[in-house]
Order: structure tokens, then C-alpha cells, then sequence
């Protein structure tokens, strides 16, 4: 990816492409599918590492959060060619972290909004005429969040999903803050959450944008770790851990109500979403060194219950 172009058509084509170049560069890189979007497109993810404790990355849930699937993307081709070279990663040991943990990536989990975001509105799109409507005829969709139903899929987890819809005020599909008719109703969140539970992830971290924040509460409901580690994370990146009030039916706050698991919400950068393309280098440095160290918070190989090894 270092030597790729400008990253302004980052979409699902493109990721694949680089995902199918990855896993042919690294064999111990394991690829497949969670399920596919409300248009029939697959849903990747991609397995790191070997290790019992199970951590899981996903990114542009909100399609102008695209870049996040570039950043999850570089991180990954980082990490995977540390490990096989046997070097240091972000000032860690990637054979340790692969031995460690085992990390399960989904870098684009709404690849049907990024498409829009990137690409615009052509005729032929099944939902043409809706979607200019929910657009409020416009065919920009620069700060269109949703999926290609216009759900917002970080508003569709069962987690005080009733009392976020309430708080949304949004009655239908729009760009953005629209919950859909029930809790899992879209086929990305659905995916995401069967993949969750099938998993039992130990750790979970949503990568967003932007505000260089760290979320790690809900309700009561997280473990006493996750404060310590999001202090970690923040400190290694620069960014602020944040203790978070009045939100609800996001992808980590349902994780921490349903397992009691640690689990974050992280926004990367500063402005104005989309963020340019052109920002890519400066995000990654402290995005990096984030999930570095989110890695790093696995419980050492001693401390981790010998049933979770594959």
C-alpha cells in the first residue's frame, strides 16, 4: 500500500484487490467473508496472528468514515510483514503479539455507502429514486453516513436501542442518525453481530472519525480494565480517552452490555468527515500506535485461559 496512489477512490474494489494481494504475500494471513451488504456485496474480514486472546478491529461503518478502512488496511500490511520479517512494530515485538493474540479485522463494514460517498448516484442504482429523495434531491454524498438503505448502522445494535431512536428523532431513511425499523434489521449490523458471537471476541475496537477520542464506557457495564487501557491507548497516540454519557445501540456499546468485555470506540482525526484523502500519512502515525498498543493490553500467554486457543 506504501506504493499505492492517492487514496480518494478508496473503495470496495480497491480493498479487495489489496486484500487478495495480501494474503498472497502472506499465507498465515486468513481471509473470508461475515456476510454481505444490503446490495449483495461481501463483507471481508481477515485474520492476524495465532494467539488465545481474540481481538476484532472493524472500520467505515459510516461510509464518510471510508479512510478508516485505508488506515485499518495499512496497519494490518504493517503488522503481517513485522511478523514475517521478525522486527519491531511500532516498538513492539509482532512474533509476541502473533503469539499472543489473535486479531480478526473487518475493514469495510459498510461498503455500499462508501461506494455512494465516493462515487455519487448513477441511474442505474437499485434505489436511485429513494436515495435522492433521503438525500433531499441532492446527488452529492459526501456526508451521507448510512447504508444504501439509509440506516445508520452504529444506531442498530441492541443495546437501549428504543431510547437512541427516541433520541434521533429521525422517523425515516436519511444520510445519517436514522436507527431502521428495529434492532439489526440491516444485514451489515447483522453480520457484524452473528460474526461477534460466533467469535466471542475478547476485545473489540470500532475505529471512526474524527475527534481523536477514545470511548470506552457504557452504562456500568465495562469491565474494570477498560479505563486502564484506553489511558494506555490515549497515551501512545496522543489522543483522549473519554468517559462517554447519552449514546446508545452502537456497535461497543452493545458488545460491553452483551459480553462485559472491553470494548472502544475510537474517532480518528481532527476536522471535518470525510477527512481528505491527502491526510492518510499523518493519521496513520498515531492510529498506528493505538492499535499497537490495543494489541499490546492482551493478557500475557500465562494469564489467558488455555480453552481459547484454536
Amino acid at each position: 500500500m506504501a506504493d499505492s496512489p492517492a487514496y480518494s477512490d478508496y473503495g470496495p474494489d480497491r480493498l479487495q484487490a489489496e486484500l487478495e494481494a495480501l494474503t498472497r504475500r502472506h499465507s498465515f494471513v486468513v481471509a473470508g467473508s461475515i456476510g454481505s451488504s444490503a446490495l449483495g456485496r461481501p463483507i471481508p474480514f481477515f485474520r492476524l496472528g495465532t494467539g488465545p486472546y481474540r481481538w476484532h478491529f472493524n472500520g467505515a461503518c459510516h461510509a464518510n468514515e471510508w479512510i478508516t478502512s485505508v488506515l485499518l488496511m495499512k496497519f494490518a500490511e504493517d503488522y503481517a510483514d513485522s511478523y514475517a520479517r521478525d522486527v519491531s512494530f511500532w516498538g513492539k515485538s509482532a512474533k509476541e503479539l502473533f503469539e499472543r493474540c489473535s486479531l480478526w479485522i473487518v475493514p469495510m463494514l459498510n461498503p455500499d455507502g462508501v461506494e455512494l460517498v465516493q462515487r455519487g448516484l448513477t441511474e442505474g442504482h437499485p434505489h436511485y429514486r429513494e436515495l435522492l429523495r433521503w438525500n433531499r434531491g441532492s446527488g452529492r454524498f459526501h456526508r451521507w453516513k448510512a447504508n444504501a438503505r439509509g440506516v445508520d448502522l452504529n444506531d442498530q445494535f441492541p443495546a437501549f436501542w428504543e431510547e437512541e431512536r427516541k433520541r434521533r428523532a429521525m422517523d425515516g431513511p436519511a444520510p445519517r442518525d436514522y436507527s431502521g425499523e428495529r434492532p439489526l434489521s440491516e444485514p451489515e449490523a447483522a453480520a457484524l453481530a452473528a460474526f461477534t458471537e460466533r467469535q466471542s471476541f475478547d476485545a473489540v475496537l470500532a475505529l471512526h472519525t474524527q475527534g481523536e477520542e477514545i470511548y470506552w464506557n457504557y452504562r456500568g457495564s465495562e469491565p474494570r480494565e477498560s479505563r486502564e487501557w484506553a489511558d494506555r491507548m490515549a497515551k501512545a497516540s496522543g489522543y483522549r480517552a473519554v468517559y462517554l454519557e447519552g449514546s446508545d445501540a452502537g456497535y461497543k456499546d452493545w458488545f460491553i452490555a452483551r459480553f462485559g468485555r472491553p470494548g472502544f470506540t475510537v474517532e480518528a482525526g481532527w476536522g471535518h468527515n470525510p477527512l481528505p484523502p491527502d491526510s492518510v500519512d499523518e493519521l496513520y502515525d498515531d492510529v498506528a500506535r493505538l492499535l499497537a498498543e490495543a494489541l499490546d493490553c492482551s493478557p500475557r500467554l500465562t494469564d489467558v485461559r488455555a480453552d481459547r486457543v484454536q
